[in-house]
């Protein structure tokens, strides 16, 4: 996701420079970018971050870490489009990426250090909690909760909830790719399948 992250820079004409955790990971780098090790990140501190890591629990450490000595700000691809009102809701939040293509209709809130990666769609009156991750063209059908942690897989669709009673994905919830949520799902499981089935 980190790459990701940069292009969404370049495309705000901002110059990304990552981070590696390690000297291993510093090697094994093959991206034409500026690079710096994590131990020496305060260098950097004056600047804004975000943070490029795709999965929920490794990006929650992260920003745990480093929340008293680094800025987090979000990071919104020029091309995303937002309903009346949305893209102010958004920039309260911190450390969010939103990419390519996405699309907020309205009356959406949504929580710090999440992810709506490549044309997702996120439908009227959702809930996005924190550290959430949206893959690429997943679809969010209006009145959805996303929990804490959730993962909701590329191409997946969660069908809509009410206004009365708003469709759930239970907190650190796996949804898999092409999966089509038409029920609650509980907190830390997985599901798959048309309709979901819990798998785990």
């Amino acid at each position: 996701m980190a790459r990701e992250a940069g292009d969404i820079a370049w495309a705000l004409g901002l110059q990304p420079i990552y981070v590696a955790r390690d000297e291993a990971e510093l090697q094994a780098w093959c991206f034409s970018a500026k690079v710096i090790l994590e131990r020496d990140v305060d260098q950097c501190a004056g600047m804004p971050f975000v943070i490029g890591i795709g999965e929920n629990n490794i990006r929650r450490a992260v920003a745990e870490r480093f929340k008293d000595s680094l800025s987090f700000t979000n990071l919104i691809h020029p091309s995303a489009t937002f309903g009346c009102g949305q893209r102010g809701k958004l920039e309260h939040c911190k450390g969010t990426i939103v990419a390519a293509g996405a699309r907020f209709t309205n009356g959406i809130a949504i929580g710090d250090f999440c992810i709506f990666n490549q044309n997702t769609t996120v439908a009227h009156d959702c809930l996005v909690d924190s550290y959430v991750h949206v893959a690429p063209g997943a679809n969010l059908s209006g009145n959805v909760h996303l929990k804490q942690g959730a993962w909701i897989g590329a191409g997946a669709v969660v069908n809509q909830g009410s206004n009365a009673e708003k469709r759930v994905i239970g907190e650190n919830t796996m949804v898999g790719s092409g999966t089509v949520v038409i029920n609650d799902c509980e907190a830390n499981a997985v599901y798959a399948g048309v309709p979901a089935k819990r798998i785990k």
